[in-house]
C-alpha cells in the first residue's frame, strides 16, 4: 500500500532521531515545521475557491465603495488615502457631480419639489434670515457688539476641541459627540457657542454694505436622513439603479450622520440680494466677503474650489463651517480645507 506524505515525512525523520539521539528533538522540530507547511498549503488547495471569492469581494469592495479607501488613513494621511481613491475612481461619482452642477441632465426640470443646485435640499425650510430680522426677534443681542479677538500666534491645536472635529463621509458624527443647542431666531439654530462670532461676523458684514443672511444651520438627523432619501428616489425615477443614486446623492446631500449641519457647526449663508444656493453665489459682493472676512470671525469655505477630490462634495460657496479663528485663518491663509488642515496640524 503507498504512503501517504504524512506518512513518509514521519518515517523518514523517526528513523533519523533513532538513528542519531542527539538529533531527536531537531527532527521532530523540523518534523513539525514541514508538515504544518503541508496541512496549511493543503487547505488553501481545497478552499481555492472560496478564498478567490473572498479575494474578488473585497477588491471590489476597494474600488467601489466611496468609504473604504479611507482605513488607509491612519498610515498615509488623509489627504493622501483621498488622492489614492481619487486615482481609483477619476471620471467616477465626484467628476460627475462635480461636471452637472446648473444644468443635471438627470432631473426632469418639471420637478419644482427640489433645488439641485443646492448642496443638500431642505424640506420646509425656504426663508431666509438678515441681521435685521435676527435682532428684531431677539432683542438681547442687540447689545452684542462683540469685536473679534487677535489671533493666538503658535497656537497649539487639539484634536479633541469640539471646534475642530472632523466630519465627512469617511468620518461620521462621534457617537459621544455633545453639545447644546441655541437659538437664533425662529426655526433657525446651532451651537450656542457661535452665536456671538456670527452675529459679529453679519455685523461686521452691514458695516461694509452687505447684508448677509442665513438659509440653513442646524438640522435633526431625521431632516437629514428624509433629504438624502428623497433625492435618491428621485434619481432612481430616472432609471438609475439605487447604488448609482446613491452614489450621485451623496455628492450633493451629506449622507446622514455625516453632516456638519447635524451638529450646529455648518451655515448656508446668502445675502439679500442673491438668495440662490448656486455657484454664482460666489461671485456676489457678499460671497467674496465672506470668503476674505469669515475666517477672521472663526469661519471657513468648507467646500472650496478645485478641493472635490478631497472633501468629496462640489465646491460651494454658500457653505460654512466654524472653526475657531486660529485654525481658520490658518486654512484662509494657507488655501486648504479641514481635511488638509488636519494633516498638517493635528
Amino acid at each position: 500500500m503507498k504512503k501517504t506524505f504524512r506518512e513518509k515525512v514521519i518515517f523518514k525523520f523517526t528513523n533519523i532521531a533513532k538513528k542519531y539521539k542527539m538529533l531527536r528533538y531537531p527532527s521532530l522540530a523540523l518534523m513539525s515545521i514541514i508538515l504544518g507547511i503541508y496541512y496549511i498549503g493543503r487547505h488553501f488547495v481545497t478552499n481555492t475557491k472560496r478564498y478567490a471569492s473572498v479575494v474578488f469581494v473585497i477588491i471590489f469592495f476597494m474600488n467601489s465603495c466611496s468609504f473604504s479607501f479611507a482605513v488607509f488613513a491612519e498610515k498615509t494621511g488623509f489627504i493622501k488615502a483621498q488622492e489614492t481613491y481619487s486615482a481609483v475612481v477619476e471620471d467616477s461619482d465626484i467628476t460627475l457631480a462635480v461636471e452637472t452642477d446648473e444644468a443635471n441632465p438627470y432631473i426632469d426640470d418639471d420637478d419644482d419639489d427640489f433645488d439641485y443646485s443646492e448642496e443638500e435640499y431642505i424640506e420646509g425650510v425656504d426663508a431666509t434670515y438678515t441681521l435685521d430680522d435676527i435682532l428684531e426677534n431677539q432683542e438681547s443681542y442687540r447689545a452684542d457688539e462683540n469685536v473679534p479677538e487677535e489671533v493666538i500666534e503658535d497656537y497649539e491645536f487639539d484634536a479633541s476641541d469640539w471646534r475642530l472635529v472632523l466630519i465627512n463621509k469617511q468620518h461620521p458624527i462621534p457617537e459621544d459627540y455633545d453639545f447644546e443647542l441655541g437659538t437664533i431666531t425662529n426655526g433657525l439654530s446651532c451651537d450656542e457657542r457661535i452665536i456671538s462670532d456670527l452675529l459679529s461676523m453679519m455685523r461686521a458684514a452691514k458695516n461694509d454694505g452687505i447684508n448677509l443672511a442665513l438659509k440653513s444651520t442646524y438640522r435633526t438627523d431625521s431632516r437629514q436622513e428624509t433629504n438624502f432619501s428623497k433625492r435618491i428616489k428621485q434619481y432612481m425615477g430616472q432609471g438609475y439603479s439605487y447604488m448609482e443614486a446613491y452614489k450621485l446623492t451623496s455628492q450633493v446631500i451629506t449622507v446622514p450622520g455625516s453632516s456638519e449641519h447635524q451638529v450646529g457647526l455648518a451655515f448656508d449663508i446668502t445675502c439679500d440680494t442673491y438668495d440662490s444656493l448656486t455657484e454664482g453665489f460666489g461671485e456676489t459682493k457678499a460671497g467674496q466677503w465672506l470668503a476674505e472676512h469669515s475666517c477672521e470671525y472663526g469661519f471657513t469655505l468648507r467646500y472650496p474650489q478645485g478641493k472635490e477630490y478631497i472633501t468629496s462634495i462640489k465646491y460651494e460657496p454658500w457653505h460654512f463651517r466654524y472653526v475657531g479663528r486660529e485654525a481658520a485663518t490658518i486654512m484662509h491663509d494657507e488655501e486648504i480645507c479641514l481635511e488638509e488642515f488636519w494633516d498638517r496640524y493635528l
